[in-house]
């Protein structure tokens, strides 16, 4: 993606893809005029408020359980700048750059609808951090749905905490030093403003979309390599056998797996050998389009949330005729739930990946040399990689346990339901990485297979697949240190261009 690539919010929805090629791939993010002018809209009914001296929550009112204790004056400037410096109380790793920068992106894309009410400066300075290369150091570990992570990002806004900055740790003061800009004076609202809404949990599912749609795609070309290293039964995939169950998902899985193995000697010469295959090997198009199926779904569901006002109070109007609606919109169930599925669907493929690679160095079912190597004995093979795929698995089991069913009460009874959707997209990202690791083991070990095949001719995506990680990882002779290999085939998996260069006839 080139760096000067840009995305400009304005009275378009907005895809999963534009958070991620401005979080990960560095495009410039922009706001058009009317977004401007629907930001200074609701600015001014702020200020209409505060004139007026009406009540309303988080701009002249304290926050969750203090919502009936009233403020005025100078205490409203006070009350932003409090808001941050108390909600910014995270704990644990932090959040890798691209993680952070997908935050702030959903959250300028909320602010871009006008009805949150915060000082357009806030959000030129938000800007500011994404297109100059400030990104704030995010605690990755206490947010109930919202609020820790952004207060983090906030208080970088003040010259508070430390950066990432042209690659070191600097004070969020230096950096800002750096690019000439200066740190944010915040006015009412402001702070509730930043630590309010779903950005968090939305801004972290967009990246685990871009993973979880390139897995799935290596899913079923890695898939396809193991069913023709174990001769599969290519009656299975017929198109008109999986017709009859209509899953818009399996179809699909169906016709990428036939034009990756088309042409292939192996599996022509192996028609018969066997009445059926095992159903790890059969029941790609099933297993593979199932999740596919949920990975539509949740696509849907995050990019709704996206592209909606996600904060409390939202403003609606104008100055001279507005209201000032309380109400539930931070409550971010629906993403929640989407990131939830997610990963039941996404640790699925990886379950199945790892029987498919126990079946390929399993000498009793491979009809292959054991462990894939030519003198087992002397030679361990490809034996513990197997063992590290059912550890990853294991784990995804736990990772994939629902994190919207934990609910605890908050702020004095006040929020009393909280959706867990930043920890349900937190383990996401762990265990999309655990699958990823699955399926560069599934990768290694077919590719081994086809060592012991390549007297006949494979399919033809199928071989591009084989030769593409010969490319990079020779053939395994004899042992030799496996975790660089594992690494390398990894690696591949995260490149997004090399497999649509590599796959075109892939969807």
């Amino acid at each position: 993606m080139s760096q000067a690539a840009k995305i400009i919010i304005a009275d378009t929805p907005l895809r999963w893809q534009d958070v991620v090629v401005v979080a990960r791939f560095g495009a410039v993010l922009e706001l058009s005029g009317q977004a401007w002018a629907r930001i200074d809209n609701a600015q001014a009914i702020v200020q209409r408020i505060v004139a007026s001296g009406e009540r309303a929550y988080g701009v002249n009112t304290g926050l969750g359980a203090l919502c009936n204790v009233p403020l005025e004056g100078a205490q409203l400037s006070q009350l932003s700048r409090n808001t941050l410096l108390s909600h910014a109380c995270g704990v644990g790793p932090v959040l890798s750059d691209e993680q952070t920068r997908a935050i702030i992106c959903a959250a300028i894309i909320n602010y871009s609808h006008g009805k949150s009410g915060l000082h357009p400066q806030v959000v030129h300075a938000l800007l500011a951090l994404l297109n100059h290369g400030i990104t704030p150091q995010v605690p990755s570990q206490g947010s109930v749905g919202y609020l820790t992570h952004m207060a983090h990002v906030g208080v970088a806004l003040l010259g508070i905490g430390d950066v990432s900055y042209r690659g070191r740790i600097v004070p969020a003061q230096q950096a800002l030093s750096a690019e000439g800009l200066q740190p944010v004076v915040l006015g009412a609202k402001d702070g509730l403003c930043l630590v309010n809404g779903t950005p968090c949990m939305t801004g972290l599912s967009c990246l685990a979309l871009a993973d979880a749609h390139q897995l799935l795609q290596w899913a079923d070309v890695i898939g396809a390599m193991s069913f023709e290293a174990q001769r599969g039964q290519i009656d299975a995939f017929d198109a008109e056998i999986i017709a009859l169950k209509p899953h818009p998902g399996m179809q699909q899985v169906g016709i990428n797996l036939r034009a990756l193995l088309d042409g292939s000697e192996v599996i022509a010469s192996s028609q018969g050998i066997r009445t059926q295959d095992a159903l790890s090997i059969r029941s790609i198009p099933q297993i593979h389009g199932a999740a596919r199926d949920q990975v539509e779904h949740a696509t849907r569901q995050i990019e709704t949330e996206l592209n909606s006002a996600t904060d409390n109070p939202l403003l609606l109007g104008t100055p001279h005729s507005y209201r000032v609606v309380s109400q539930a919109n931070p409550h971010g169930q629906s993403v929640a739930l989407a990131a939830d599925m997610l990963a039941i669907a996404m640790a699925e493929i990886g379950s199945v990946a790892e029987r498919r690679l126990d079946r390929l160095i399993n000498p009793h079912v491979s009809g292959l040399p054991a462990f894939l190597v030519s003198d087992p004995g002397v030679n361990s093979g490809m034996m513990i990689v197997q063992y590290v795929a059912a550890s990853l698995c294991a784990q995804n089991r736990q990772l994939a346990q629902p994190a919207v069913l934990d609910n605890f009460v908050t702020s004095g009874l006040q929020e009393d339901h909280l959706s867990m959707g930043t920890n349900a997209a937190l383990k996401l990202h762990q265990l999309l990485a655990n699958v990823t690791q699955i399926l560069a083991i599934e990768y290694l070990l077919a590719a081994q297979a086809f060592e012991f095949l390549k007297d006949q001719r494979f399919g033809a995506g199928t071989d591009r697949a084989w030769r593409l990680l010969r490319e990079q990882v020779a053939p395994y002779a004899q042992d030799r240190w496996l975790a660089p290999d594992i690494a390398t085939a990894a690696a591949l998996l995260k490149h997004s261009a090399l497999l649509q260069q590599t796959f075109p006839e892939l969807h």
